[in-house]
């Protein structure tokens, strides 16, 4: 595997700063997106290439890695428990009275020990290793999460399409086995973790399976009774209000909530609750008319 130098990629510097790393590749996402370059092949390349390069020099942990053991930096754990076990040997074989291994395992020694263990020159290590697991995170609306889709998202330069449930929750997270990185040496793919972020909405609220709505009613219909129409996730109903109705009463629309992550026809309640609005620029009629209702309620 040729080296990639991430740092060129991006053009920082090696000391750069997060925030330094984060204005680098915005600037150039923005100038090579896809979006924008629908037909340069070489633009869309090195769109794959800053991502990349972003992805690991924005992770503390990868960037520490990739420091130390530049392009096999993906293969540091598997070094270092080699590292550590010829350690091991070597203590257990002096402790047994004999002479040793010859010379260290340090650093100086990764290159020529990834080179015979992932392919290079030499004995070939048979030893299988799991590829690295991805995550990422998923934006809906509470309207997308309210029924079952398939959405195409793109993790490490790669279209996914998965089908998403009716019913997920914000911060939910789904594993899609084998969508991670590939393995070393026939060993299985990691794994993808997808978290689902999902933005509140201005008008429903969700609790659990339900859904929270506020309604205003006038005060003659509170008052006297009557009908309003109200909105739900899957349309208008008709709401029926009762003489006498009190502000802030609540009302509760069996199976009109969110529904239940993987419960094909369940449904949460819709819990409305209603506001009474008083009325504003009264006529002195109208007045009279309240001054007498309330002599008559005295």
């Amino acid at each position: 595997m040729d080296f990639v130098d991430y740092y060129k990629i991006l053009g920082v510097e090696k000391n750069a700063s997060e925030d330094d790393i984060k204005k680098a590749y915005r600037k150039l996402a923005r100038k090579l997106h896809p979006d924008l370059n629908p037909n340069d092949r070489d633009a869309n390349k090195k769109f794959q290439q800053i991502n990349e390069a972003n992805e690991v020099l924005s992770d503390p942990e990868k960037r520490k890695k990739y420091d130390a053991y530049g392009k096999d930096w993906q293969h540091a754990e598997q070094f270092e428990q080699q590292k550590q076990q010829r350690s091991q040997q070597q203590r257990s074989y002096s402790n047994a009275g004999g002479e040793g291994f010859s010379g260290d395992f340090d650093e100086s020694n990764f290159s020529d020990f990834f080179s015979s263990m992932f392919g290079g020159e030499g004995r070939r290590s048979t030893a299988k290793y799991r590829g690295e697991d991805y995550h990422a995170e998923l934006h809906l609306h509470l309207s997308d999460a309210y029924k079952t889709h398939q959405q195409t998202m793109t993790v490490n330069g790669k279209n996914i399409r998965i089908t998403i449930p009716a019913g997920v929750e914000n911060g939910q997270q789904i594993k899609l086995k084998g969508y991670g990185d590939a393995g070393i040496n026939g060993g299985p793919n990691g794994d993808l973790y997808i978290t689902f972020v999902i933005a509140n909405d201005a008008k429903f609220k969700r609790d659990g399976n339900n859904l929270l709505v506020n309604e205003n009613i006038n005060l003659y219909t509170a008052v006297l009774g009557g009908e309003t129409i109200i909105d739900t996730m899957d349309g208008k109903v008709k709401l029926k209000i009762k003489p006498e109705t009190q502000n802030g009463t609540k009302i509760r629309l069996k199976g009109k909530g969110f529904p239940v992550y993987k419960k094909e026809s369940e449904f949460g309640d819709l819990i409305i609750t209603l506001n009474v609005l008083l009325p504003k620029d009264l006529t002195q009629e109208q007045k009279d008319l309240f001054i007498q209702l309330s002599k008559t309620n005295s």
